[in-house]
């Protein structure tokens, strides 16, 4: 099923990314508008689409969407004990650039690897896993392979590092995480990703039966308040829609395919899980 899953999952996504879908309306209706005698039917799409990526872009309508993926898990506390392991989910860092221009080059989501060497440096005891391949369909190079070389750049200790550089989604970052490191019950493992994807994330670990304690980075909202506020740029608004809608979509799919165990997992509540920690 993998093997259809991932090439297929990037064929939808570009269909129905929200700026995509709608210059694709907006297009459409212009050529329907031109070409045919649907004049009607084509200034109907072409409104539609424009009118979408005015909302979509300026509108807080992103923000209301990220939010309850980025509240859903509580900031990673100060004290607690000291966890056994780290893990930190590729996605951070544009492999393909780093590789091209021999250096570490992160995207937006660069404070993953950035809070993974600072838990590095305050957990000096602990395993430290950075799990990532390549998400491109045909292959690449792994994110993880770009990390080994350069380590010391992000500061992360080099002969600490264990390496997962298979994964191409969050469904396989999970499950060869787990068959990588056989986490021991009982033991305390962190993990660290973007907030929206922490839900998402924690309920592949989950099924992949490895117990993790959420270590949410990279906001993109600052709170409720946001749910009234409005972009100054389209190309702001719309880039988040995208993102948001995706991770939606993601969790609902990975959910039908049982790669979660929840809609929408959550912090575990559980008697043993308390007790863990």
């Amino acid at each position: 099923m993998s093997a259809v899953f991932f090439p297929l999952s990037k064929l939808i996504y570009f269909l129905i990314t929200p700026s995509n879908f709608l210059i694709f309306l907006v297009l459409g209706g212009l050529l329907l508008l031109s070409a045919t005698r649907l004049r009607r039917t084509g200034t109907g799409l072409a409104l539609l689409g424009a009118v979408g990526l005015g909302v979509g872009g300026l509108s807080p309508l992103a923000e209301t969407m990220l939010l309850p993926l980025e509240q859903r898990f509580a900031p990673f506390p100060a004290d607690g004990p000291a966890p056994a392991g780290i893990i930190v989910l590729g996605g951070g860092i544009e492999a393909g650039l780093s590789e091209a221009r021999d250096q570490i080059i992160v995207n937006d989501a660069g404070e993953r690897p950035i809070y993974f060497a600072d838990l590095a440096r305050r957990f000096p005891a602990a395993r430290l896993v950075f799990s990532g391949g390549s998400g491109f369909i045909g292959g690449g190079i792994a994110e993880a392979d770009i990390v080994s070389r350069q380590a010391d750049t992000i500061g992360v200790p080099r002969s600490r590092l264990i390496l997962e550089n298979r994964s191409r989604n969050t469904h396989e970052n999970a499950a060869f995480t787990a068959a990588l490191v056989h986490p021991k019950p009982g033991e305390r493992w962190l993990l660290v990703t973007s907030a929206w994807h922490m839900p998402r994330a924690v309920g592949c670990f989950r099924q992949a039966g490895f117990t993790v304690d959420a270590v949410p980075v990279d906001y993109r909202t600052r709170g409720w308040g946001d749910v009234t506020r409005f972009n100054g740029f389209a190309s702001d608004g719309l880039f988040q829609l995208d993102l948001a809608l995706k991770e939606w979509i993601g969790l609902a799919v990975y959910r039908w395919a049982g790669y979660t165990p929840d809609w929408l997992p959550g912090p575990d509540e559980s008697p043993a899980g308390s007790a863990r920690r």
